[in-house]
């Protein structure tokens, strides 16, 4: 339930179009709802500003197929992160407008309107095996209210390819730098702006790569400063700390 259904539901108590006992019984929903496998969280999006997010891996089709179910009742946007397309298919009957986005092994099911905000986000990646995580972090931060602009393919192997679109950081607010390999884009980004740059190591390189672990460690130590690091592959976490800042700075504006 968001802030703005527990207003409704208030006014209409108030304009006595809903009995007390009626609103009540929707209240004893929040904040949570057990369904013995899950708890969901209907009191997230009121803390938070974005509703709870499934994650897929680990859980049955079944209990995904639950939790999608219920929380359709309750009018939210839903999203579903690192579903595989059996997931989908197995899901996908639940609701007509279900979208699917299987380079960024996202599901997206829109139930009211998205309000986009006038600031910017840019994704950037290092290389084209980059782009599935870029992706993840592209399609949470749009679900999520934000312009995404993209900007693919120009590592460090050949700059110039970023130095020649170094205008388009000018116009965005918050930049997502995602590379694998020694992990140097964030640090060459974060010498070129003053955007806060969300910085994404990827499990793309070779052996001493350590399926992410190099470019992790070179982000984390990277000597630029205005640089903050999520995970190896998390694009999602990195498309969400975008949309966290984007709704700071639209909430300040107003």
């Amino acid at each position: 339930m968001t802030e703005n259904q527990i207003f409704n539901l208030l006014k209409q108590v108030k304009d006595g179009e809903l009995e007390l006992d009626q609103a009540v019984g929707q209240l004893k929903q929040l904040p949570f709802a057990d369904l013995g496998y899950a708890n969901i969280d209907h009191h997230r999006e009121i803390r938070t500003g974005y509703p709870e997010v499934i994650f897929c891996p680990g859980k049955s089709n079944d209990q995904i197929r639950g939790i999608v179910a219920h929380l359709l009742t309750k009018g939210t946007n839903i999203m579903a992160s690192r579903a595989e397309s059996f997931v989908f298919d197995a899901i996908k009957d639940l609701h007509p407008q279900m979208e699917y986005y299987p380079e960024a092994r996202t599901i997206f099911i829109q139930q009211h309107e998205i309000t986009k905000s006038k600031s910017r986000v840019l994704v950037v990646s290092g290389g084209t095996s980059d782009i599935p995580v870029a992706e993840e972090a592209v399609v949470t931060a749009e679900k999520l209210g934000c312009t995404v602009e993209k900007l693919y393919d120009v590592g460090v192997a050949g700059i110039h390819r970023l130095l020649a679109n170094l205008h388009r950081l000018d116009t965005v607010q918050v930049i997502i730098a995602v590379a694998g390999m020694e992990g140097a884009l964030p640090s060459v980004l974060g010498g070129l702006t003053d955007k806060p740059v969300i910085a994404v190591p990827t499990s793309i390189g070779y052996g001493a790569n350590f399926g992410g672990l190099a470019a992790l460690l070179a982000m984390l130590n990277s000597c630029a400063s205005g640089i903050s690091v999520v995970n190896i592959d998390n694009g999602f976490g990195a498309g969400f700390m975008a949309a966290t800042i984007i709704r700071q700075i639209d909430l300040n504006s107003k």
